[in-house]
């Protein structure tokens, strides 16, 4: 898609690659880039151009997220690629809770609902599916219990209004589930053993007297039939902004012109004695299209986004590293282009036949 390699005119070719942002309104969005749709230019699919344009760039890393570059694909590959990672990467969740006591003031079934939510770490790839009628075992399930009862503290005074001194265990936390291993899932997983990604999710507070006494069967699943198990928190992605300065913007419109965008976008330089405006970087840019609004402005700056240019911004409920979203992704497209190939063999194997 790069402009250098076109035979286009410059503004047919900015059309081509980039959604252009003007004043009041966003045009160019649709893509374009079809065979034959350009003179000069095929446009088919060749695998050894998308080899050399495609790129994926990790620009940030921590612990529960990571901001990633995807470049040269289309939109509809990074919107497959998000859709995945929110729906169909699978983890482990809490998915029956059996209750042998509850005398909280949290009813059951909220409870229940509390607990599915509670993200679990837990190495997906070492468990099956529960399918059909299949009954749990310790390949497709993972077995925690819950037990915790409050009571009064027996040091505190008799007028304490504090909560945390007056009662002891008057809160149940994430932290509270305890693993109990089936089959060989100690020797399994006893070096890494299952857990609550936080100990201190509150999931019910308690009085002296109370207690929750619970059962917690935790199974594999995809986030599109439930929320509890996504492995993300969000995940989105933007196209790259783009800022072109197409006349000298000095003095104190240089100045002015800074203030039009967030920090770090502009900078303002020294050339020759004059304060001249330059772009820094045009990747913090919210669009905000503020500097749209001033007239002197108008003709002196371009607003554009780069077609083919994703940011990624994937913040994870810690189930699954980061750094691993992406590959957990590429592995479910991956195998999902598998499903399609073969019907598409398929299909072609019946049409020659016919034909034959």
């Amino acid at each position: 898609m790069s402009s250098k390699d076109s035979k286009l005119p410059e503004n047919v070719d900015l059309l081509r690659t980039r959604v252009v942002i003007e004043k009041d309104r966003v045009f160019s969005v649709s893509g374009s880039d079809y065979p034959s749709q350009y003179p000069g230019i095929s446009n088919e699919f060749s695998l050894e151009a998308f080899k050399k344009n495609f790129k994926v760039k990790i620009q940030r890393l921590s612990k529960h997220s990571v901001e990633f570059d995807l470049i040269g694909v289309d939109a509809s590959i990074a919107n497959a690629f998000r859709r995945i990672i929110i729906a169909e990467v699978p983890t482990m969740a809490i998915e029956h809770v059996y209750v042998m006591n509850n005398t909280s003031i949290v009813h059951d079934e909220i409870a229940a609902q509390r607990l599915g939510l509670v993200p679990i770490k837990a190495d997906p790839n070492e468990f099956d599916f529960m399918t059909g009628d299949d009954g749990p075992t310790d390949l497709n399930t993972l077995v925690f219990k819950l037990k915790k009862k409050c009571e009064l503290n027996p040091v505190a005074s008799a007028d304490e209004t504090d909560p945390n001194k007056r009662y002891i265990n008057n809160y149940v936390y994430s932290g509270d589930l305890v693993w109990e291993p089936k089959g060989n899932q100690e020797e399994k997983f006893g070096d890494n053993p299952p857990r609550p990604v936080h100990d201190d999710i509150v999931i019910a507070k308690l009085r002296a007297g109370q207690e929750m006494d619970m059962e917690l069967h935790c199974q594999k699943g995809v986030g599109r039939e439930h929320a509890k198990w996504s492995p993300v928190a969000t995940a989105s992605y933007r196209l790259l902004p783009e800022i072109t300065i197409l006349e000298p913007i000095t003095g104190e419109d240089a100045e002015e012109f800074k203030k039009c965008f967030v920090d770090g976008v502009i900078e303002v330089v020294n050339v020759k004695g004059l304060k001249t405006a330059r772009v820094a970087n045009a990747r913090k840019d919210t669009v905000s299209r503020e500097v749209l609004r001033h007239e002197k402005f108008a003709n002196k700056v371009r607003l554009t986004r780069v077609r083919d240019h994703f940011i990624f911004r994937v913040e994870t409920t810690g189930i699954i590293p980061a750094e691993d979203i992406f590959t957990s992704a590429l592995d479910v497209f991956l195998n999902k282009i598998k499903s399609l190939q073969s019907i598409v063999e398929r299909v072609l194997t019946n049409e020659n036949t016919i034909q034959a």
